[in-house]
């Protein structure tokens, strides 16, 4: 299963046509674009959306497909699903691109819908493709659900993003939204040794055991890197069987999936998170060093674990948030990578200390006897006594000073009224933290 750069929309309102929306691929063309599926039992992957009684598999073999938007990441099958649909529809199959395609393009083609379909027209559907639809704006989106809504466009959206974020609610709400996974080993296996027995693919080529099993390593899921890297490793390797070092050398760097404003970044964020807060320093150390290598600003993680050291570790360990403060610091001063070091020491340091949430505990319900208790008055004791007049109004009439007492404490009250002692600051019972707080006198 191929996906989106292997062949660009013509234009902003592509083909009309029931058939493909491109003639076949030249000689000469990627590997991912020679072997593009032309119907569904070459489509490999997503099982659970095509196997024999898939819904969405029914549904295009039905030709009674509805609005759908199709979210996965790159390699999965998002725009050669779209492909299919071309081929074996009744309806007229237009594409647009989110990239080139303005608001007056997608009024054009909802017009020409609602035209074909009509009185005067031959009251054939039409079938509308929009590739990365999460870059069209609110505009754009806008101009597109009245001829979703009233049925003239069936849409099929591919993104990479979260289209519950990067989509209109009211377009999603009109569409099925379906899940693509990353293409499991098995599944790429099946497209290495389809390229090498089709006459379109390298039947010339022949592969290691071990070249195998690194190209599947590097792929991660992606069809169309494993198509594009076998082809690249098989001129590489000019004749001779392809192993490890050729797909090594395909690929230079690591095929990391990563956009600093997408669903990666959030979801490798918070995998990054939960592992310090969950304890696992193998974790932790994996999911920094994993953005760090795709190009994460290391001050946006160095932040988070700033920030993570007082609301998960707080005081159960209070070096913590030294430590955090100084891989901030460090990285600050020496910059990449040898700052690498000091986030990692960080990272392990925090999963590793023990845990205590009393203090995210105590900002919430502080925030919430504020909102409450709105504008509490201070007690009288506890006002500014030092400006002239100030004990004629009774300010600090009553305060005892702590110091004069040999305990360092005096039985004194310091919270408003509405406020019991002990209503904003829980006790943690693990780390340093009962300790910390075992000199605390009964109020």
């Amino acid at each position: 299963m191929f996906d989106d750069e292997a062949t660009q929309p013509p234009r902003a309102g592509a083909s009309e046509s029931g058939g493909p929306p491109s003639a076949e691929p030249a000689e000469d063309a990627p590997l991912a674009a020679r072997l593009r599926p032309r119907s569904l039992d070459e489509v490999v992957g997503q099982a659970e959306l095509l196997g024999p009684e898939g819904p969405l598999r029914r549904a295009i073999e039905a030709d009674r497909l509805r609005s759908v938007v199709l979210w996965g990441p790159p390699g999965t099958g998002k725009t050669t699903l779209a492909h299919v649909v071309a081929a074996t529809t009744d309806a007229a199959f237009t594409e647009l691109s989110a990239v080139t395609a303005g608001v007056k393009d997608v009024r054009r083609t909802v017009e020409e819908a609602r035209e074909r379909r009509g009185s005067r027209g031959s009251g054939r559907r039409t079938v509308l493709f929009v590739d990365e639809i999460h870059r069209f704006n609110k505009a754009q989106q806008d101009a597109l659900l009245p001829g979703v809504e009233d049925g003239s466009v069936t849409l099929i959206g591919a993104t990479t993003e979260n289209p519950t974020v990067e989509v209109n609610a009211p377009l999603l709400s009109r569409s099925l939204l379906y899940r693509l996974e990353p293409l499991g080993d098995e599944d790429l296996r099946a497209l290495v040794e389809r390229a090498l027995d089709d006459p379109r693919g390298l039947p010339d080529t022949r592969l290691t055991d071990e070249g195998v099993d690194a190209l599947l390593a590097v792929a991660d899921g992606d069809a169309r890197v494993v198509l594009t890297v076998l082809e690249t490793a098989a001129d590489l390797a000019a004749g001779e069987p392809v192993g490890p070092e050729a797909v090594r050398s395909a690929l230079a760097s690591p095929n990391l999936r990563y956009d600093k404003a997408g669903d990666a970044h959030y979801d490798q964020v918070s995998a990054f998170i939960k592992a310090m807060r969950g304890s696992d320093p193998d974790a932790a150390v994996y999911w920094l060093v994993r953005m760090l290598t795709a190009g994460e600003d290391p001050r946006f993680l160095a932040r988070r674990m700033i920030i993570l050291a007082g609301e998960d570790v707080g005081l159960a360990d209070p070096r913590a948030l030294e430590v955090a403060t100084s891989a901030w610091d460090a990285l600050n001063a020496v910059g990449l990578p040898e700052a690498r070091y000091a986030l990692a020491q960080a990272a392990l340091y925090l999963a590793l200390a023990p845990k205590s949430n009393s203090v995210t505990t105590s900002l919430r319900r502080a925030d919430a006897a504020v909102e409450r208790l709105g504008n509490a008055p201070v007690p009288a004791h506890l006002r500014d006594a030092h400006y002239s007049g100030a004990s004629r109004l009774g300010h600090g009439e009553g305060y005892r000073y702590p110091h004069d007492d040999p305990r360092g404490w005096v039985e004194q009250r310091y919270l408003p009224d509405g406020l019991e002692p002990g209503a904003i600051y829980p006790p943690g019972e693990h780390g340093e933290e009962p300790e910390i707080g075992a000199w605390r006198p009964e109020r």
